[in-house]
Parts: C-alpha cells; structure tokens; sequence
C-alpha cells in the first residue's frame, strides 16, 4: 500500500528508451527554436527504467476502484462494463492521426462516422436532428437551453423560466441559470412523480420550457409524461428530457413519442464508453425539425450533388459553437461501434435487462434498508438508510464499509428528497452471481451496523486511503509532491 512516488523512484542516469545513433545532420535547439524559448535548467521529471514506470502504473491502477475490477452501482452514472472492441475501432490509425484541421475530403470516413451516428441517435430517440458537439451531459443541457432560448428570441417572446422537479440532477438548475434563465423546483407527488395538478399551478406563459429526467432519478417512470408535455406545449412552451437515464428507455420507448422537443445523450454512460476521472464525454443533443435552425456549428451533412459528407457553416441562425472543432472524437468512435455491435434488438434487451436486475436487487435489499417508494423501479431505485441512522450509522458509513468489500458504493445523499439516499444502479452486465454478492455484502453491513456500528462508523480499514477529510482537502488543496 506504501507506493513510492514517481519521483522517488527516480534516479539520475536511468531511461525508458534506447535511441540509435543520429544519421543526420545534427541542429542546435537555439537555430531551431530560438534561445529564447529554451529552458534555462532541465525539466524535472523522473527518470526510470521502462519496466519501472510500468510497473508502477500498473500498482496504482490495482489501488484504483473501476468497472474492469468489480461492480459499480452508482445510481444515476450507468457505469457499465465497456467492451473492449471499443477501444480497438478508437485506436484504428485512420481515427488516431486525424488532424482537426485537414480538408473535408481528406476525412470523409470521419464525416461518414459522425453523420451515421447522428441519424442512429435520432432513430433512438424519435428526434429530427442530433448534434455531436457538446461534451458532457451539463454542456448537452445548457445546449439545449441556449437552443431554446435562440427560438424564443426569434419568434419575439421574452419567457423567463424553467420548470424541474425536485428531484432533478443537480445540473438541471445551474444550467439553467448559466444558459439566462430562472429555475423554478416543482415538487415531486407522494408516489415520487411529477403531478400535472402540480405542474398547472406554475404552468404560465412566461415559462420557457421544463426539464424532466425519465426515468427520474428516483428510477420511477414519469407515468404522467403525455400529459405534462401536452400541458407545457399547450402554453407555447418547450419540453426537454436529461438523457442521464436513457439506458431503461433504449428500444422501449422514444422520447419524441413522449412529447419531448429535445434530449440529451450521455455516450460515455449509455452507450459504453469509459467515462470518470473528468471525462473524456459525450453529451449529444437531439431536437425536433423545430429547433433544428439554432444547432451549433458546424453541422454534418451530406452534399447532394456527389453525396460527399462535409461541414455546413451556413447556419444563420445558429447558437454558435459549444466545444473547439467537433466534440470527442474518440467518444463518438466507441458509441458508434457500441450501436452497430448490438442493433436494435440488442439495444431494447439491455434496457430490459438493466430493468430486470434493478428490481432483483430492490426486491432482495428492501429486507434490510428502508424502500420509501415501494413500486416497479426502471433501471435503478433509491433505499434509506433512515433505519442505520437510529443505529447512529450514517449512509456516509455505509458507503464507506462497501469499499472494504472490493465494491464500489452507490450514490450517497441523492436525490435531495430521500432522507440518507443510497441509489443504486447495477446495469445491464452483471451477472446474478454479482448482484448476489452485493445482497450479500449489504446484508452484513445491515448485520454490523446492529451488532457493531463501530466497525462501519470507523470503515474503510482495506482501502489504500482511509477516510479523508474532504471537507478540509477541499480548503487546502495540495498536489504538490516535489520541490
């Protein structure tokens, strides 16, 4: 557990490489560049043999938690095992020594790429057109607001607001403010949807539009969702669906059938490429013909004449551009492959399945953790901890006792509207010996927490790094190991 830095290992003299001899002319650095852009002193990196740094990465890859390692139950994430023709079709060279900035001809399979897989996500979704662009869910949902937003300009209504309920991710109301508009909470009914009655009392002309997750965070089905879209259009305004939870609807459903004007898509979540540390992401944005005109620019089309793909900058209306060049390249790749590996009979059996096992574990972990909306879940549900915590352990702890177990824990503390949330998403690709074994590691948890709390209050004990300070981290923040 005791890794060396990279720095410590270090030692003066060693390398990772062995160079022939030069076989041309040799150039001084200061022609080249000129002097006054050289170093005055080396720079400090380490230097270690090859099979050192190897080494060493692979040591701090096995201290790490990911989906190649065991079960990632993050509700609301989709961390789902990635396959690894995935990143065989990413690193082709044709893909990997692309220049953003070469001709249009010169990249007509990369054009071919991106197009088809705007159409599939539009099939997917029952949408018109889609953008490749944004690079996130939060870019894909301040898109979809500036797009909007261009529409309302255009036709000369000045509306001022944005409808989410109160279970929304919490990007939903920061990007509505950062996109100029004010976010206004509806509040869920007892069942853990969004109520028409309730959506009439804000419902007026100034709203722009509302912004639902379905299924919501909750895991529910928003079984209301014909209605509440008719009711927003009914007043000229916008319906726009956060793709977080896409992964239950694939092949089910569409949400241009439901109503929505526009989505976003999380590729590194639904559609199977890794996603963590920060990214890379994608967060694809389809919309109906309606707001087609205000899409970022360039959009990917296809030249009538030769049937050449190419790069259409002649979008007057257009909301600009959201990300340098055309979004994650690399992102799309693996989506593409992901969509045409499975077709659209294997698109509905993962959101089938995804659905079959969060009801399994629901139905096996409601023994032990409280279950406050007791109904068929879609591809995830959310127990509390609320029975633990008059056991004076925490969800925090809970979480915390998980890791101890090789698993990673599920999300903590939401939604906001569940006292100590645990919500648990398990995907498609486990199997039932795994799921069984999280039951199983939950279940003793449940056991120690009234028997002995100690143990989970004080958990993680077999983690390379026990419980932090996060609080403190946050304030003194110090990522500097070397002088």
């Amino acid at each position: 557990m005791n890794t060396p830095l990279i720095f410590e290992l270090s030692s003066r003299g060693r390398k990772g490489y062995s160079l022939p001899k030069c076989d041309v002319p040799a150039r001084l650095l200061d022609q080249t560049l000129g002097a006054a852009n050289l170093r005055e002193k080396d720079a400090s990196l380490p230097e270690v043999a090859e099979n050192e740094i190897v080494r060493h990465y692979i040591r701090l890859s096995v201290m790490n938690h990911h989906i190649d390692k065991a079960i990632y139950p993050l509700g609301s994430c989709t961390m789902k095992y990635n396959p690894k023709v995935n990143e065989v079709t990413a690193a082709l060279p044709g893909f990997t020594q692309l220049h953003p900035f070469q001709p249009a001809h010169s990249v007509q399979g990369a054009l071919q790429l991106m197009y088809e897989l705007a159409r599939m996500l539009a099939e997917i979704s029952g949408m018109d057109k889609v953008t490749l662009q944004p690079t996130s869910g939060a870019q894909g949902e301040y898109c979809g607001l500036k797009l909007a937003k261009a529409h309302f300009d255009r036709i000369g209504q000045k509306r001022e607001s944005v409808l989410f309920p109160d279970s929304a991710h919490g990007t939903n109301p920061a990007s509505v403010t950062m996109a100029g508009f004010q976010p206004v909470q509806v509040k869920s009914n007892d069942r853990g949807i969004l109520d028409p009655a309730a959506l009439e009392d804000v419902l007026d002309d100034r709203i722009a539009v509302l912004m639902l997750t379905n299924p919501n965070t909750l895991g529910l089905f928003e079984r209301e969702i014909l209605r509440l879209t008719e009711m927003v259009h009914g007043k000229g305004g916008l319906v726009y669906m956060d793709g977080a939870n896409l992964n239950a609807l694939m092949g089910i459903t569409r949400a241009g059938d439901m109503g929505f004007d526009m989505l976003h898509f999380n590729l590194h979540k639904t559609l199977s490429a890794p996603h963590g540390g920060g990214g890379p992401g994608g967060g694809a944005v389809g919309v109906k013909r309606l707001l087609e005109p205000y899409l970022p620019v360039p959009v990917i089309a296809r030249e009538k004449g030769n049937g050449e793909y190419c790069f259409d900058w002649d979008r007057p209306y257009s909301i600009g551009r959201l990300h340098t060049f055309y979004g994650n390249f690399g992102v799309m790749v693996r989506a593409y492959t992901y969509l045409l590996m499975m077709g659209s009979a294997g698109l509905r059996q993962i959101a089938e399945v995804a659905i079959t096992n969060a009801n399994y574990l629901k139905e096996r972990l409601k023994e032990r953790y409280d279950l406050p909306y007791d109904t068929v879940c879609q591809h995830e549900f959310v127990l509390s901890g609320d029975r633990q915590k008059k056991q004076g352990v925490r969800v925090v702890d809970i979480a915390k006792r998980i890791l101890d177990f090789g698993i990673h824990a599920p999300t903590t503390y939401f939604p906001l509207i569940v006292s100590e949330a645990l919500m648990i998403e398990p995907t498609e690709t486990e199997s039932k010996a795994s799921l069984d074994q999280f039951v199983e590691v939950m279940f003793q948890i449940a056991d120690e927490v009234e028997k002995n709390p100690d143990l989970v209050r004080s958990a993680p004990h077999n983690t390379p790094v026990g419980r932090l300070n996060e609080a403190a981290a946050a304030r003194e923040l110090n990522v500097n190991f070397s002088d």
